[in-house]
C-alpha cells in the first residue's frame, strides 16, 4: 500500500471502507506530515487535536455510506467555520471566530469529512502569488523560491505537498486555476451560482465562486458533487439539475468539438507556453476530439474590465470592516478617526490599493466612464462565449502565461502581477466553468497547466474532457520533500 498521504482521495476512501485503514490512521498521517511542514507556511489555523478526536469518534461509529467517511481535509481560510477562527488572511479579521458555518464546508462535514485546519491565502483573496497574506507568504513545494500562486496558494501548496488529500478554494479571477497550474494539481472553477457563497468572506460578489482542488480529475469530480448544492441562503445560488459527477465520468470524448481562440495567442507569449498549448491540442486530438479555430474578439478588454468591476465590488464589500462590530479596532480621538486608523492599520497594501481603485470608479463623475462601461464590455465578453459555443463544446487554452515565478519577483509591479490572470478572468466575467489540469513541465521542471472552459452548468463535459486528456498526458510532478523537518 502506498504511503497514506500520497494516496488519492478515492484510494483513501476505498481503504477506509474496506477497513484497511482507519480514519484515525489517515488523520494522524496527515497531521504528522503537516507538523513537519512548517516551512511551507500553509496553515493559518491548525485544528489537529480536534481532528484526531473526531477521527476516533468516527471509527467508533463508522458510516461508510458517506461520500467522505472520516477523511481529513484542510480548507482555505476564506470559508467561515463555526467556532474556529476565520481570518481571510487579514489583520482586520485576525481574531474573528464565526458563529455559523459556510454552506460549502457544511456540505463537506455532512459527508463525514474532518477539518484539519484553515489554509493561508492572499488577503481577502486579492493577489496572484499568496504574498499579500498578513501571515506571510506560502512557499511552493516544487521549489522553495517559487510562489504557489494565488489567492488559493495555501490550498494548492498543501495539496501538492500531500498535507491534505483534497481541498477547496475560491476563484474570483483565476484564484483556483492559476495556483493549480503553478503546483501541478487540478482546480475547477464551477459555473457562477453552482456553489453557495453563503459563509464565504466576500471579495467581488458577482465573480466569487468556490471550487474543488485535487490531485486528479476523478477526485475533483467527487468533491464537486458534494459542494455544489442549491442554497436558499444565497440569493445568487441557482437551482438546476446537478450530476453525480464522479460516477458519470468518462474518457470517451470522441467527436467533441474543442475551440482554440486566436485571441489567446498573445504577444510575447513564452515559447514553452506555446509548446504546451500545441501539445494540449494534440492530446485532445488523440482522445478523438475535433479541433476548431474560434474567435473571442473582446478578450483583449477582459483584464481591464475585471480590474474595474472586481475592485468596485471589493470597495463595497469591505466597507463593513470598520472596527465597530467585529475584527481589529484601532484607537482614535473620535469615531471618524477610529474608522480611518482601523482601516489603514488593518488592511494590507494590496487590499487598500483595490479599495481605492474601486472607490474611484464608483465615484460621482466616473461611474459612467468606468464602472458602467466595464459592465457593458462584460456583456460583450459573455456574448463572445455564447457565439463560440454554437460551434464548439468546450474551449482549450493555457491556464497561465508562465510557470510559477520567484517569490518577490513581481511584488513591486502590480501590473505585471495582474497579467498573470490574463487567461482566467474572461471565464469569471462570463460566469462559466473552467478546469486547470497539469499539462507538462517547463525546462526547469516547473508545472504548466492547461485550461478547459465549458458552457454554463456543463461541468460534466469539461470534467470528461479533462479526464480523457489527463490519461493521455500522464503527468508526474517533481517534488522532493525538501521542506520536511
Amino acid at each position: 500500500m502506498p504511503e497514506i498521504t500520497s494516496q488519492t482521495l478515492s484510494e483513501i476512501i476505498k481503504n477506509i471502507r474496506e477497513k484497511k485503514l482507519s480514519s484515525h490512521e489517515v488523520t494522524k498521517a496527515f497531521v504528522n506530515r503537516s507538523e513537519r511542514s512548517k516551512l511551507l507556511n500553509v496553515f493559518i489555523t491548525e485544528d489537529f487535536s480536534t481532528a484526531l478526536k473526531k477521527s476516533k469518534l468516527f471509527d467508533d461509529k463508522p458510516n461508510f455510506d458517506l461520500k467522505l467517511p472520516g477523511v481529513p481535509i484542510a480548507v482555505k481560510d476564506l470559508f467561515c467555520t463555526n467556532g474556529l477562527k476565520t481570518t481571510a488572511a487579514s489583520k482586520i479579521l485576525n481574531n474573528f471566530v464565526p458563529t455559523y458555518e459556510s454552506t460549502v464546508t457544511q456540505n463537506i462535514w455532512n459527508q463525514g469529512a474532518i477539518l484539519l485546519g484553515k489554509l493561508n491565502c492572499d488577503e481577502f483573496a486579492m493577489g496572484s502569488s499568496n504574498e499579500t497574506s498578513n501571515f506571510g507568504n506560502v512557499q511552493n513545494p516544487i521549489d522553495k523560491n517559487l510562489v504557489p500562486g494565488g489567492s488559493s496558494g495555501g490550498s494548492s501548496s498543501a495539496l501538492a505537498a500531500n498535507l491534505t488529500p483534497v481541498t477547496i478554494g475560491t476563484d474570483t479571477g483565476g484564484s483556483i486555476r492559476q495556483p493549480a497550474s503553478f503546483t501541478g494539481t487540478v482546480g475547477l472553477k464551477p459555473t457562477y451560482g453552482s456553489c453557495s457563497r453563503y459563509g464565504i468572506v466576500a471579495f467581488a460578489s458577482s465573480l466569487d465562486q468556490a471550487g474543488p482542488m485535487s490531485k486528479n480529475v476523478k477526485d475533483c469530480a467527487l468533491l464537486l458533487e458534494i459542494i455544489s448544492t442549491y442554497d436558499h441562503n444565497d440569493s445568487t445560488s441557482i437551482d438546476f439539475k446537478r450530476n453525480n459527477y464522479s460516477s458519470k465520468l468518462t474518457n470517451n470524448i470522441k467527436g467533441k468539438k474543442i475551440g482554440i481562440p486566436k485571441e489567446y495567442r498573445i504577444d510575447s507569449m513564452p515559447k514553452e507556453i506555446e509548446k504546451l498549448w500545441s501539445k494540449g491540442i494534440e492530446y485532445a486530438k488523440d482522445c478523438g476530439a475535433e479541433i476548431i479555430d474560434i474567435s473571442l474578439p473582446h478578450t483583449n478588454y477582459a483584464l481591464a474590465t475585471y480590474y474595474i468591476i472586481a475592485p468596485a465590488e471589493a470597495s463595497s464589500n469591505l466597507a463593513r470592516y470598520d472596527g465597530v462590530k467585529y475584527g481589529f479596532r484601532s484607537s482614535g480621538k473620535n469615531l471618524i478617526d477610529m474608522y480611518e486608523n482601523t482601516r489603514s492599520e488593518g488592511f494590507g497594501d494590496e487590499v487598500k490599493r483595490r479599495i481605492m481603485i474601486g472607490t474611484y470608479v464608483l465615484s460621482s463623475g466616473y461611474y459612467d466612464a468606468y464602472y458602467l462601461k466595464a459592465q457593458k464590455v462584460r456583456k460583450l465578453i459573455k456574448n463572445d462565449f455564447d457565439e463560440a459555443y454554437k460551434k464548439v463544446d468546450a474551449i482549450l487554452t493555457p491556464s497561465t502565461p508562465s510557470s510559477a515565478f520567484k517569490i518577490g519577483e513581481k511584488t513591486n509591479d502590480p501590473v505585471a502581477m495582474y497579467l498573470n490572470d490574463i487567461f482566467t478572468v474572461p471565464v469569471n466575467l462570463a460566469g462559466l466553468p473552467a478546469i486547470s489540469i497539469p499539462g507538462g513541465l517547463d525546462a526547469k521542471g516547473y508545472p504548466l497547466g492547461l485550461q478547459i472552459i465549458g458552457k454554463a452548468f456543463e461541468e460534466q463535459n469539461i470534467l470528461n474532457i479533462a479526464y480523457a486528456m489527463e490519461e493521455k498526458i500522464n503527468f508526474k510532478n517533481k517534488i522532493t520533500d525538501w521542506w520536511i523537518k
